[in-house]
């Protein structure tokens, strides 16, 4: 059997029992316990007057109602502020439960535990609360204009005002680049509100053992180890006396990176009121109005450029619709600002977002986490340059792109991590190359007459994206080998479907020399692995993998001194394979790593056969040295951590070939492309499944997803009846092509890739639509009553 498993499509481990029912998800957990379920505001904006309890008292099977004027000391304080920047002058966060002011429709009010969820509800819809309305402010555009505040000491709405700009190399801005351009342009862009909607909601259930002052909180996160710091540090519990594990999680795709959502903290809190087990589940109404949305701005581009496509200016104006609160920081309109500029060199680059407060569903990372809005900008602006010039859309990109031997290329702006906009490899030409031959990019005119022929109208489209993927500031890796010739892996990241259990241990089985099969993975466990951030940023595999390929080679180091006293050999002379360590090109002389295992852990008692022989009288240790060496531990087990300098930068292309139904106004994908280049690929076949899985989702935000709210601050299509996601008929079968050029940045040479599917898609269909259609397409999703109305505005 070989152990060299790094870059083989290894089959994913996780599967058999997730796909067989044997998963352990959050609403399986703490079937006894107590259900807390809550009354959330049913109006946008407004204060509140009095909340009357008395008529759920009699509910059989009530245990408490908590408000506001419940919760103690730090509980009862606004939530943190998680990401601070200069730029954010104005950051608010929610109380857990709302104090005077609810400001969107969902927000918490009044928490009840009983007996179980139906009773809990039962209670809460007997609860009054007595509301003096307010005017709500729903979109950026009324936000800045309305004498309305969200927050009373914000003035005009506006959380946070950023610019950056970037002069060209003669010195130029880009105002003064743009106006000295042979051609310009302006238009405005507009992208809609979406949400993540994974299969299984937010979730949160605690246990408090009152005689050792212990809580473990098990919560359906991406972020544990941040969780475990927030409910320690709100509820006043030392961090030692505090478990936050995430058990299988069904999706994250951003939403559950948020922390401590108010769920995280009350049902702790309760837990420990009451000494009793206490236990939430979100159901899908609640997660529609109560926990995040994403990607809705309003974009004003001015760009000028010369005769070949190349730009010589860009300026670009985003107005960032945050909602409600800031808990996490101005992330999104950050990243969308800075991965903007994609693949390109931009002559002279200005950017300036305004972060607007409006009566809504806070806003934070959703899988993509800006880009797609940013990439949407670029292309739609490649496609707007190489329409007034008469030129093929692929020529201007290739003509603005990047080129290999300029890397590491540094853009002049500072990154969401707040480490410069660095990228450190890649090859797009090469990447363009392989994207048009994928597609049938210039036998496509030929397809379409042919359509045309037969009345059917096609379209063609691209998109070029740039991913800032592993941002720090660090994640770490604990590797343990144990008597039984076991490897035992352990990581603080959460995982929610992307595969790590296979992915890190293909890492370490390769690292290591064993067999995959002897490798086991847990993540998102406090009690295995205390310091971590969290898996978001498509950061899994660059900042985990890393560590734990450092804490193998710490392992590997030991195991070989090890067995180089018992082999006398050098230990430069040693190889491990299948889980032997022998000299190399010599297996005879050869010991197992279970038995090295064993040798590093002097012991005093014998627990069986194998143990014996590490024990005081088995001559182990030569008698002029210590059992265990100064400055070394026992045990064959290693940790370390992975702190990157800047993020690494993937990159892809996408394209499709659309039909738009001449009658229906209907869009239909026929074929769709990826090129993508995520550095060394860890295993290609998971790498794939990130791909269609983003492809999907992008599906999505492109036709059919969006949260469409009323001038009253009302989620109009709160369900899945109303919120429109595609089947699988309504996804293609997609095309898949990889480059690797290995990241300089990390000891694997790889970049992240779980975000890369989604991130261009809404850009390339709008291309394509535009193509089959002959008239700008300026704003996602395009539903087909919205097409067909465009037909009619251009006479089409």
């Amino acid at each position: 059997m070989t152990t060299k498993l790094f870059g083989e499509p290894v089959q994913r481990r996780e599967d058999p029992r997730l796909l067989t029912g044997q998963g352990r998800y959050l609403d399986d957990l703490g079937q006894t316990a107590l259900a807390a379920a809550f009354v959330r505001s049913p109006h946008a904006h407004a204060r509140i007057k009095d909340i009357d309890v008395s008529g759920a008292l009699a509910v059989e099977g009530l245990v408490a109602i908590y408000t506001w004027e419940d919760l103690p000391g730090r509980a009862g304080q606004p939530l943190p502020l998680l990401i601070p920047h200069p730029a954010l002058t104005h950051g608010r966060t929610a109380y857990p439960l709302a104090k005077d002011i609810v400001r969107h429709v969902g927000e918490p009010v009044v928490m009840v535990v009983a007996r179980d969820r139906y009773l809990a509800e039962d209670a809460c819809a007997l609860i009054t609360v007595e509301y003096e309305f307010l005017k709500p402010v729903v979109g950026v555009e009324e936000a800045l204009r309305s004498g309305t505040l969200v927050h009373e000491d914000v003035p005009g709405n506006v959380g946070a005002h950023l610019v950056q700009e970037v002069p060209s190399a003669d010195g130029r801005g880009a105002a003064e680049a743009i106006e000295a351009a042979p051609h310009t342009l302006s238009f405005r862009l507009d992208i809609e509100r979406s949400a993540s909607m994974p299969l299984e909601g937010r979730g949160v259930y605690a246990r408090w053992d009152a005689d050792d002052r212990s809580l473990r909180v098990y919560t359906s996160t991406q972020s544990s180890t941040s969780v475990r710091m927030a409910v320690a540090a709100t509820l006043g519990i030392p961090l030692p006396k505090v478990e936050v594990i995430a058990p299988d999680v069904g999706g994250g795709f951003g939403v559950k990176i948020m922390h401590p959502w108010p769920e995280e903290i009350l049902v702790p809190w309760a837990a420990i009121t009451l000494g009793r087990e206490v236990k939430w589940a979100e159901d899908r109404r609640e997660h529609f109005i109560a926990s995040a949305h994403e990607r809705a701005q309003v974009q004003h581009v001015n760009v000028g450029f010369d005769d070949q496509g190349r730009i010589l200016g860009l300026d670009v104006t985003i107005l960032h619709d945050h909602g409600a609160y800031t808990p996490y920081g101005i992330i999104v309109p950050i990243i969308t600002s800075t991965q903007l500029l994609g693949p390109y060199r931009v002559g002279a680059y200005r950017v300036e977002f305004s972060s607007i407060y409006t009566n809504t569903v806070i806003v934070t990372p959703y899988r993509g986490a800006g880009r797609p809005q940013g990439v949407f900008c670029m292309e739609r602006t490649m496609d707007r340059i190489a329409r007034h010039l008469g030129l093929d859309r692929a020529d201007v990109r290739a003509a603005n792109f990047i080129q290999p031997d300029q890397f590491p290329y540094d853009q002049g702006l500072i990154f969401q991590d707040g480490r410069p906009l660095i990228y450190d490899s890649g090859d797009y030409p090469e990447t363009l190359r392989m994207l048009k031959e994928l597609i049938g990019w210039d036998s496509f005119p030929e397809r379409r007459a042919e359509a045309a022929r037969q009345g059917r109208r096609l379209g063609i489209g691209l998109g070029c994206y740039v991913e800032g993927t592993g941002v720090g500031p660090y994640e770490g890796g604990h590797v343990q080998v144990t008597s039984d010739g076991r490897v035992h892996v352990s990581t603080g990241l959460t995982s929610q479907g992307q595969g790590h259990e296979t992915v890190f241990a293909q890492i370490a089985a390769t690292e290591l020399g064993v067999p995959l099969e002897r490798v086991s993975v847990v993540t998102g466990d406090t009690r295995r692995f205390g310091y971590a951030v969290g898996t978001f940023a498509s950061r899994a595999a660059v900042m985990s993998g890393n560590a734990i390929a450092l804490a193998c080679r710490k392992v590997k180091e030991k195991a070989l001194r090890i067995a180089a006293d018992a082999l006398e050999a050098d230990p430069r002379d040693l190889s491990i394979t299948d889980g032997v360590i022998h000299v190399t090109g010599d297996s005879r002389a050869a010991i197992p790593l279970a038995t090295v295992a064993v040798l590093s852990n002097p012991l005093r008692y014998a627990f069986d056969e194998e143990s014996r022989r590490a024990t005081q009288f088995a001559g182990a240790t030569p008698p002029d040295r210590p059992p265990v060496a100064e400055g070394d531990e026992p045990g064959l087990e290693g940790r370390d951590y992975y702190s990157p300098i800047r993020a690494t930068f993937a990159s892809g292309m996408h394209a499709a070939i659309v039909e738009t139904d001449p009658d229906t106004a209907e869009v239909k994908i026929l074929r769709y492309a990826v090129v993508h280049d995520c550095g060394k690929m860890i295993n290609p076949l998971i790498v794939e499944g990130q791909i269609h899985g983003g492809v999907a989702q992008g599906v999505g935000g492109a036709l059919y997803e969006r949260m469409v709210y009323d001038e009253h601050g009302q989620l109009l299509n709160a369900s899945f009846m109303d919120f429109l996601m595609p089947y699988a008929t309504e996804v293609p079968h997609i095309e898949t092509a990889h480059l690797e050029t290995p990241s300089p940045l990390n000891p694997l040479g790889i970049k992240g890739a779980g975000e890369a599917g989604v991130i261009p898609v809404s850009a390339v269909i709008a291309s394509a639509i535009e193509d089959a259609e002959g008239f700008p397409i300026d704003r996602m999703p395009l539903s087909p009553s919205e097409l067909f109305d465009l037909r009619a505005d251009h006479g089409a």
